[in-house]
């Protein structure tokens, strides 16, 4: 785990992730508050290619609720059974469909405490809804971010709790609208896992990170 990073340092890194990328974008594709929080439940162990796929009928057909439950759960599995977990992701989407109709009327609410009551529905997931939907500065983390945070020393911490608060603590406001989607999209692209490809890092003079590759 790399220490925490300067404020001038960590504001000089995201005026470079600003630069490259002015208006970073997730990439699960949604036609409402509703199909975005069905996406990023599924998402969970799926890549967001796979999560796309299985989606694109299911929410032409059930992109609300009730049409979620008028499908039922043998419906949602035969559109998402090409991704993993997928018995299990049906019957959460269904339980969650009808609190929404029963607790919500029908309505995606839009605090985490109520989101997180959902069934499937997790901390990251109500994050990444309050973000993209709300354009709350809510952070997402993900092993993608708790990655690079800890890597960089952006934003370190042993669980993504804590990495959350550093993200929070140390970023400059100014940035924390985008900030988990520019070090998602870092951490996909350029700072993966292994052979993370430093060559191609914009914030390759900045980073501690001691193994960078050619």
């Amino acid at each position: 785990m790399a220490a925490q990073l300067d404020y001038h340092t960590i504001r000089t890194i995201f005026e470079r992730f600003q630069a490259q990328n002015p208006a970073p974008e997730g990439e699960l594709d949604h036609t409402n508050v509703y199909t975005l929080l069905v996406a990023v439940a599924l998402s969970a162990q799926s890549t967001d290619i796979g999560v796309n796929r299985a989606t694109a009928e299911l929410f032409k057909i059930a992109d609300t609720p009730e049409k979620m439950l008028a499908l039922g759960e043998e419906g949602v599995i035969e559109h998402i059974k090409t991704i993993g977990l997928y018995r299990n992701k049906a019957k959460n989407v269904i339980k969650m469909a009808q609190m929404l109709v029963d607790d919500f009327g029908g309505e995606v609410p839009n605090s985490r405490a109520a989101l997180e009551l959902l069934p499937g529905v997790g901390r990251k997931t109500a994050n990444v809804v309050l973000n993209m939907w709300w354009d709350y500065p809510a952070q997402a983390v993900d092993t993608h971010i708790e990655r690079i945070g800890n890597r960089t020393g952006i934003c370190p911490g042993k669980n993504v709790v804590a990495v959350e608060r550093a993200i929070e603590d140390h970023i400059p406001v100014d940035f924390q609208k985008h900030a988990h989607l520019w070090m998602i999209l870092h951490g996909r692209y350029v700072c993966k896992a292994r052979k993370p490809l430093c060559g191609a890092c914009v914030i390759r003079d900045l980073c501690p990170y001691e193994d960078k590759t050619l």
